[in-house]
């Protein structure tokens, strides 16, 4: 089931819009002051936001532009604010529609469903990024980013090139000249101590304990492998 915020300080207002989306077979959730309404969007997904423009605390430029930064979900903005500068700035804001108060409730869910149907097309559109996640280490391999427990990390091309073909091949023991072979593409002549390196720095980003790996393990006289 689909999910949108109010974020409206008029109640009865706020909760006609409820009713009328709630019948169309959303959940709707609701918030009266500004700051709230901010905190509660950007902390949890939504499939869109309706938005009042005059709020308490904090204003709807100020939330739509916040919410824009960090979401991509349509915004629509209610308001009775009718002045095509206040529309201007609003849109410009990243909002994807304006609604003048009054307004009739079965248009704004005739409204809500074809952004939302219009952003799902968008979505469905593009390709989506190639992702590994084990035990709170997320790998877009895309992206070429790392994140541990939600917090992104920097990593180095080869690097990222051991986490990423370590990660895709679980429970399986590699040598070091394995790994040099696989991620530096030379003989085992080379150098392989840089893997034992890699590994220390990798393990400095992604491990809680460095002593005791949860990820990486050392298999003593053979080689490394990446634990799930």
């Amino acid at each position: 089931m689909s999910k949108i915020l109010i974020i409206e300080d008029e109640e009865s207002i706020a909760e006609l819009e409820k009713d009328y989306l709630e019948l169309s077979g959303f959940e709707v959730d609701i918030e009266n002051e500004g700051d709230k309404g901010l905190k509660r969007a950007l902390e949890t997904d939504y499939d869109l936001y309706i938005l009042d423009l005059m709020l308490p605390v904090v204003d709807g430029f100020e939330i739509c532009r916040k919410i824009r930064e960090k979401k991509n979900a349509p915004i629509i903005i209610v308001s009775a604010k009718k002045d095509d500068i206040d529309k201007i700035h609003g849109l410009g804001l990243g909002a994807d529609d304006y609604m003048t108060k009054p307004f009739s409730p079965s248009e704004m869910v005739a409204r809500v469903k074809a952004h939302m149907a219009r952003y799902d097309r968008l979505v469905s559109s593009q390709p989506k990024n190639d992702i590994i996640e084990i035990r709170g280490i997320r790998i877009d391999k895309t992206a070429r980013r790392v994140w541990v427990n939600g917090e992104e990390k920097t990593f180095t091309n080869k690097e990222f090139d051991l986490l990423t073909f370590l990660a895709e091949n679980p429970n399986h023991v590699f040598t070091k000249e394995e790994l040099f072979r696989e991620i530096w593409n030379m003989d085992s002549v080379g150098d392989i101590a840089t893997v034992t390196v890699h590994i220390k720095k990798i393990r400095e980003k992604i491990e809680f304990n460095t002593a005791k790996p949860q990820y990486i393990e050392t298999i003593w006289g053979v080689g490394y492998r990446f634990k799930i």
